[in-house]
């Protein structure tokens, strides 16, 4: 009796089977890989994005300091600081209701409160208690309220608690809630008059 081999079929079709299912995981295994490999390139984007914002400064001084004296053209101290600042090119907009100012020289570092008082326009200016800085102008704010933002810019005064005396040196740190704090150092002239330009 002539005896025929019957599973000589069998073994092509489970050759192709395996071969499709070697297929199918490796799509879904590369499919994995890439979505892998695309959400750790989005994510590392995001992090490249907030670093440089919380690196670079938005706000930069516009024009001069200027310190206040106490007491008109016979001044011998300078009570209150005095200048503008506006976006630097690109900058993202600057929350002043968030923004914290830091007085130091070289006797006391404090921190100096908001005093919540804005005058839009071209008002004079109220003034500044001491221990305390406010925006006390506000140039081409539209929407009247504490967001610096393109085109603008703020006038600030700040008043400390100790005086700045004739030769003192001094620094003011800005600190924005979101990006690096922006220092203003300067130094009082030999000779205080009632207004003075501080370098």
């Amino acid at each position: 009796m002539l005896k025929i081999n019957t599973e000589e079929g069998f073994t092509g079709l489970e050759a192709a089977i395996v071969l499709i299912a070697f297929v199918v995981v490796a799509a879904v295994f590369s499919y994995v890989v890439l979505g892998a490999g695309f959400f750790t390139t989005q994510k590392a984007q995001q992090v490249v994005y907030s670093s440089v914002d919380q690196a670079s400064s938005s706000v930069e001084v516009l024009g001069n300091v200027y310190g206040i004296g106490d007491d008109g053209d016979s001044s011998v101290n300078i009570d209150q600081i005095r200048f503008s600042v506006g976006l630097t090119a690109g900058g993202s907009p600057v929350d002043f209701s968030q923004t914290t100012i830091a007085f130091s020289n070289a006797d006391n570092v404090s921190k100096l409160e908001r005093q919540a008082d804005i005058v839009t326009g071209d008002s004079e200016p109220k003034n500044v208690n001491p221990g305390n800085w406010s925006v006390v102008l506000a140039k081409n704010n539209k929407s009247d309220d504490l967001l610096l933002e393109n085109e603008e810019h703020f006038v600030i005064v700040a008043n400390p608690l100790d005086n700045i005396s004739s030769n003192q040196d001094f620094t003011l740190d800005l600190r924005p809630a979101v990006g690096t704090s922006y220092t203003i150092a300067r130094s009082a002239p030999a000779r205080i008059q009632g207004i003075n330009t501080l370098y």
